[in-house]
């Protein structure tokens, strides 16, 4: 029979040792719009497709890159609002963080309770899984940190990676071009170019976001809440919002 009697169960597992549910939930994943990061050696570089259902949207209320806390930032590839929850969720393991200890979570910590929630509605009754990847980026004390976890809770370090519907072509891209030395200047450039990997039509500011957390997004502000325009302990401006830089840089990219 397979594996097909067990697709509407979420907690048994079918005989090849698979939760189908899980394998769906990885699907939606792989139809969603393609997203990648790349850590360099002073930030890490979030970058996804922004292709919205009309041209009669408002794209300035797409937002797909958000931050969870001012030096954590996420993008995803799935469902949309499967991943405003964890997001919502995350924000608010930082915030309990933030007031029992008075410093920003490490990116590591957040990554495990982001995980440890996705894990959970794989083994719950009543619930479905979540049909999102995430990738999150981060800066703290142990320097740029570039996580992905999937659905079944699963989560992994990496120096680059890709998700969405053009995760192959994406990943062979990167696995040529990416290298340890790189710096954000370049891991901008790289991701631009990864994106035009499969991409349909043409690039420009309204279609693509690209979000960079580096060392002048550690700010002192509350977990969860941008402060765009604050200034950093060196007195220098911190970089505006995470969803909006470099979209003037990627038009200019485009045309060249």
């Amino acid at each position: 029979m397979g594996d097909s009697q067990y697709s509407f169960s979420l907690t048994t597992f079918s005989p090849s040792g698979k939760l189908v549910q899980i394998e769906h939930a990885l699907m939606a994943v792989g139809s969603g719009q393609t997203s990648l990061g790349i850590k360099a050696t002073n930030g890490v570089v979030v970058a996804t497709e922004k292709k919205l259902p009309s041209i009669l949207v408002d794209e300035t209320s797409v937002q797909k890159i958000q931050l969870m806390t001012p030096n954590i930032g996420v993008v995803y590839s799935g469902m949309g609002p499967d991943s405003r929850v964890l997001v919502r969720k995350s924000r608010k393991q930082a915030q309990q963080y933030f007031r029992l200890y008075k410093e920003i979570i490490p990116v590591t910590q957040l990554v495990r309770e982001t995980a440890t929630v996705m894990q959970e509605f794989t083994q719950s009754g009543g619930v479905r899984p979540f049909g999102v990847s995430l990738l999150i980026a981060g800066y703290d004390d142990n320097g740029p940190q570039l996580y992905q976890v999937d659905p079944s809770g699963s989560y992994f370090s990496w120096k680059a990676s890709a998700m969405g519907k053009n995760v192959s072509n994406a990943k062979t891209f990167l696995e040529k071009w990416y290298t340890e030395d790189m710096e954000l200047e370049d891991a901008i450039h790289t991701a631009i170019l990864t994106l035009k990997e499969g991409f349909e039509g043409q690039i420009s500011g309204k279609n693509i976001e690209i979000g960079i957390i580096g060392t002048d997004r550690l700010t002192k502000g509350a977990p969860g809440v941008d402060t765009p325009g604050a200034e950093s302990e060196q007195g220098k401006s911190l970089r505006p919002p995470i969803t909006q830089v470099y979209k003037r840089r990627h038009n200019s990219e485009t045309q060249t």
